[in-house]
């Protein structure tokens, strides 16, 4: 099975496909005029996502929903249950509404009834996700879904835009700290920028390598560095690589080596999903 982060600058879409068919998605941001996950899920014969896991409600991680509905069957919904619809859009009305795909998130969200309906063998593909309760956070960040995908025994963490408060509340569980001893791919939670860094969490995390979900700078703040966390992996063409950016190398593939290590290649055109 491989793991797919998707170039939809600053966005957030990531896919996981076993190879009996089995479907994940993780949020389903784009990139006009490049990447629409709606189209290259069509143009390899997806038509069913059987878990579609919903970081949080911000335009950028859902902005292709709309098209993707037309396009997929989604079986499932993840997504963190304290909020309701209707503090949301509060929180979206104070600054400046919502976009056609988050309306189309929250109708998900205020219609979809949880069940758990049948599934493929997702060939020893786990996901466990966490996430902080609404009212003790108000804010969409800290309010993020952090899954904790397990391929094969190589671990990913998908946070979000997750901050630092966010992080220090889930590190008081032993659960959230043991999981986070587990990974070896961290995807940098908030596009890399400052608000999303916790050293903290490296006290508990020995990620291989960190990826950056990104486009063009845009903030002072997406500035952090976090090659000091990460062990680094053999990358093509010799050296190793201790942060990988779908801003600088494209879509990124995650795949286990069998051993326990996460593979990792990236290039500029989509992959074979």
């Amino acid at each position: 099975m491989k793991l797919h982060i998707f170039n939809v600058g600053h966005g957030s879409c990531a896919l996981l496909k076993t190879s009996n068919g089995g479907v994940m998605l993780f949020d389903c941001g784009h990139s006009d005029g490049s990447f629409h996950p709606s189209i290259a899920l069509a143009n390899n014969g997806i038509t069913i996502i059987h878990r579609f896991y919903l970081s949080h409600f911000d335009a950028d991680h859902v902005s292709d929903l709309t098209a993707l509905r037309r396009a997929c069957a989604i079986n499932a919904l993840f997504r963190n249950r304290t909020l309701s619809g209707q503090v949301i859009r509060a929180d979206k009305g104070a600054v400046g509404g919502t976009t056609l795909g988050l309306d189309n998130a929250l109708y998900r969200h205020d219609t979809y009834i949880h069940h758990m309906p049948i599934e493929p063998d997702f060939q020893g593909v786990n996901v466990l996700s966490f996430f902080n309760s609404y009212p003790a956070f108000t804010d969409m960040n800290n309010l993020s879904l952090v899954s904790f995908v397990d391929m094969a025994g190589v671990g990913v963490l998908i946070p979000g835009d997750l901050e630092r408060a966010g992080w220090l509340k889930l590190l008081e569980r032993e659960d959230f700290r043991n999981m986070s001893g587990r990974v070896h791919v961290f995807v940098a939670s908030h596009h890399g920028r400052e608000n999303g860094y916790c050293r903290e969490v490296f006290d508990y995390c020995k990620p291989q390598v960190v990826i950056v979900s990104d486009t063009d700078r845009q903030y002072e703040s997406q500035e952090h560095c976090y090659d000091s966390h990460a062990t680094g992996i053999n990358w093509l063409g010799g050296g190793k690589r201790y942060v990988v950016t779908t801003r600088s190398d494209g879509h990124i593939t995650i795949a286990a080596d069998g051993n326990g290590r996460a593979t990792v290649t990236a290039s500029g055109f989509i992959p074979v999903l």
